[in-house]
């Protein structure tokens, strides 16, 4: 067993965050936080007391922290920004990031390693197989290492930043930018049990509990806590798959002085359930064996995933012009244990002979990875030669270190290790696991500085301006064969902007920027790939309602990204550089309250790609009516639809056809403590397939499913 070596964040930093914490000024409080906004004023953290599923909430949110990395309204923004707000979340039902996605434009799903983590494309750009999305939790990095499925119970809201973001958080991928904003702790008490029971044996238990811990009534609080937990089981529409799952989510905000602010933000999260490829295609034709069918050797046991994450966060107001912003964090990822997976040869094609047997191998993952990273902001707002400045200056580390073993037997036991699909036998012996596929170290290293100045040339244009230098280092250390590979890319990544503001409801934007990505890993030859660069220009108009209870955007972009990594057809395990790719299109997004008791979120989206695992068009609607009844009860009733079009698995093969599900929502609330709520999914019970990487790794999308549930608030 490897173990990757442990590192500490560097003092000078740790010092001043804590000189930071325990320090006062004169000024008056000012906590904005773009991560976080919903802890970003005293005031909203004393009053907000939503916990729970909530109704007669909001779809549209006029402001977006992660954006700006401050407290710029929306309709200012030079960029298209999707807010999946809690209210939506809870319409949903949506417990994984996964179940948000079709609801907004221009996200497809991509391979998901077995159901092992969360992978999606944005305008047509996914990012590496093997980190997935861009992603951040709090506005920190939170992709680096194996993640299992992002729970939402600790989740307030999700940003989908569309476009370039490579100015303010680097590595990243020009299509877009995905931000979980985690719930934070309020100033009065408040809790909810929930409990939910659905289709395929589904059970599911959350507490959501949050307070004070100190004050008195000559004395308010200034340390409040949040306590997110929740437990899930269940078996599948998948034969001999059985998952469980346990999230643990503790939160402090403690007001440590005057201007001063400290937060704690804390995640464990630990899923247990076999790695499952899906299902297979026969010489590219899908539906051939039920999209129950499974492949894998149910005593290969789970694969376990565990994941923790610790960030700390510090915010200091200097002076009425000039605030402070410093964060750390640490990740903890494992992952661990057997699976029987099929293999795809021949260029996939010729996976599956004409007697039905499928090739497998074996192999056992033993993955385990530390993350370390910090960052440092100064805020300002000057006046200089008559125009007003909006600046955010920052400074970024991080330390990454993975020990990835990977075993499995040797590809001539590869046939008789084969299973029938049409006639599947268990029970197999397994066999000797005598290979080294993988037995490496990898650590990465990055440091970066940034700046950004929004400047009002007038009450009706904003200038957008800003740049971001990365220094990456790379040393990957492969014991199988024996070789060490390194790298040191640096890049340079400038963002420009420019919003008019016609009137108080209306905005028009232009804006272009510039993203970078090193490649991880090696090509088959051993060689480090050169890294991504990507180019983003976009054009849109946003509109909100006077009232900011409703409001959308419509916009174009053009994207290119050169040095594209694409699965290598002599080799699955490796990939190649594919040059450049050109992604093109248009996005339509309309969400918040249309009427009085009427929510609504529409999407479309068009696609001009070169890659076609990606859908060239895509849309959703959902809608939700509220009816009060006597005696303060209330009842909700929704539903809504999502279609992809037509796409290719990652390797171009096979064809995914398109599909159509629609959904119903409902809920009665009893009282104000007590609520009903039924979901039925895929009501026309559509047989459909969500992703492909290759021919026998196959993912079939979840048939008709119900799920009853009940919460309740004390």
């Amino acid at each position: 067993m490897h173990l990757v070596q442990r590192h500490c964040l560097q003092p000078t930093l740790l010092a001043a965050m804590l000189a930071l914490a325990f320090s006062n000024a004169s000024a008056q409080t000012s906590t904005s936080a773009p991560a976080n906004k919903t802890a970003a004023v005293e005031k909203q953290l004393d009053t907000v007391t939503v916990v729970g599923r909530g109704q007669s909430g909001s779809y549209f949110d006029g402001e977006s922290g992660g954006a700006m990395k401050n407290d710029t309204p929306l309709r200012e923004v030079p960029q298209a920004v999707r807010e999946v707000t809690r209210q939506f979340l809870d319409d949903l039902s949506a417990l994984r990031l996964d179940d948000v996605l079709d609801y907004v434009a221009s996200v497809s799903r991509q391979n998901n390693f077995g159901g092992t983590w969360d992978n999606v494309a944005i305008r047509g750009f996914a990012g590496h197989e093997d980190t997935g999305m861009s992603m951040l939790r709090n506005g920190m990095a939170a992709n680096r290492g194996f993640n299992a499925p992002r729970d939402t119970a600790n989740v307030e809201r999700i940003e989908f930043l569309k476009g370039t973001m490579g100015a303010l958080y680097g590595i990243s991928e020009p299509g877009g930018t995905v931000n979980l904003i985690t719930k934070q702790p309020r100033f009065k008490s408040a809790h909810s049990v929930e409990t939910y029971y659905g289709s395929y044996d589904y059970k599911r238990l959350a507490f959501d509990s949050t307070g004070p811990l100190n004050g008195s009534a000559d004395q308010p609080a200034s340390l409040a806590y949040r306590l997110n937990v929740s437990t899930e089981d269940k078996d599948s529409f998948r034969d001999h798959v059985h998952s469980k799952r346990e999230l643990v989510a503790p939160a402090l905000t403690w007001k440590a002085g005057r201007d001063t602010l400290v937060r704690y933000d804390g995640e464990w999260l630990r899923q247990l359930a076999p790695l499952d490829r899906g299902v297979v295609s026969v010489k590219g034709q899908l539906g051939v064996v039920p999209i129950s069918r499974f492949f894998g050797e149910p005593a290969d046991g789970d694969i376990t995933l565990e994941n923790q994450t610790h960030q700390l966060f510090v915010e200091h107001t200097l002076s009425s012009a000039w605030q402070v912003r410093a964060g750390m964090q640490y990740r903890q990822g494992t992952m661990k244990g057997y699976a029987s997976e099929g293999h795809a040869y021949g260029g996939g094609t010729a996976s599956v002979d004409d007697t039905g047997l499928l090739r497998r191998r074996l192999r056992y993952r033993d993955f385990r990875s530390e993350d370390w990273s910090s960052q440092v902001d100064m805020l300002g707002k000057l006046n200089i030669g008559g125009f007003e400045h909006d600046l955010v200056l920052g400074a970024e580390a991080f330390r990454f270190d993975i020990d990835q073993l990977l075993t499995q037997q040797p590809s001539a036991q590869w046939p008789t290790y084969g299973i029938n699909i049409y006639n599947p036998v268990y029970g197999q012996v397994r066999p000797a696991l005598t290979v080294s596929a993988m037995d490496r170290d990898q650590r990465q290293r990055g440091t970066a500085i940034y700046a950004q100045d929004q400047i009002s040339l007038n009450p009706q244009w904003k200038l957008l301006a800003g740049v971001r230098y990365d220094r990456y280092r790379q040393h990957i250390e492969d014991r199988a064969a024996g070789t060490t590979t390194d790298q040191e890319p640096g890049a340079t990544s400038p963002r420009l902007g420019l919003t008019w503001l016609p009137s108080q409801t209306l905005s028009v934007y232009a804006s272009v920027g510039r993203s970078f990505r090193p490649n991880l890993g090696t090509g088959a030859n051993g060689a480090a790939f050169d890294p991504e660069s990507g180019t983003a220009r976009e054009l849109g108009v946003k509109w909100q309602s006077a009232d900011e209870r409703l409001g959308g955007s419509v916009s174009l972009f053009d994207i290119k990204k050169r040095n594209v990594l694409v699965p290598n057809p002599n080799n699955t395990d490796f990939n190649i550089a594919a040059g450049e790719i050109r992604n093109k299109g248009l996005e339509v997004e309309l969400a918040g309250q249309i009427a009085r008791n009427w929510r609504v979120a529409l999407s479309y989206a068009y696609l001009d790609s070169e890659l076609k695992q990606f859908p060239r068009r895509s849309g959703s609607a959902f809608v939700v009516h509220e009816m009060p009844l006597e005696g303060g009860m209330l009842l909700g009733l929704g539903g809504g639809f999502t279609h992809v079009a037509e796409r290719t698995g990652d390797t171009g093969v096979p064809v995914l056809p398109a599909y159509t599900t629609a959904k119903l929502t409902g809920y009665w609330r009893i009282n104000k403590t007590m609520r009903l709520s039924l979901d039925v999914d895929n009501v026309f019970d559509k047989t459909y397939y969500t992703s492909a990487y290759n021919n026998v790794w196959v993912t079939p999308g979840t048939p008709r499913t119900v799920t009853l549930g009940l919460q309740a608030k004390f």
